[in-house]
C-alpha cells in the first residue's frame, strides 16, 4: 500500500536539504534538472515553428530550390 504525503517547503528548506545530499545524487540531480529544463525549451521552440501552412511538399521545393542555387554558384 502506498501513501501520498504532501508538505510545503519554502525554495530556501529545499535548497538546505540539496545541500545535505552526497555530491553524486547532488550530480544527479542537476542533470534532471538540466533535463528537464532542455525539454521545456525545445518544446516552447518547437510551439514557435508550428504551422499549418507549411507541409512536406513546400519544403521538399524550397530545400530543391537552395541546393540548385548552391550548384549554379559553384559552376560559375
Amino acid at each position: 500500500m502506498k501513501s501520498v504525503l504532501q508538505i510545503n517547503l519554502s525554495f530556501d528548506q529545499i535548497l538546505s536539504v540539496v545541500r545535505q545530499l552526497p555530491r553524486q545524487q547532488k550530480i544527479k540531480l542537476t542533470k534532471e534538472l538540466e533535463k528537464e529544463a532542455i525539454d521545456t525549451k525545445l518544446s516552447k521552440l518547437l510551439k514557435t515553428f508550428k504551422t499549418k501552412d507549411l507541409d512536406l511538399k513546400t519544403i521538399n521545393e524550397e530545400v530543391e530550390f537552395v541546393r540548385q542555387e548552391i550548384y549554379d554558384k559553384q559552376k560559375r
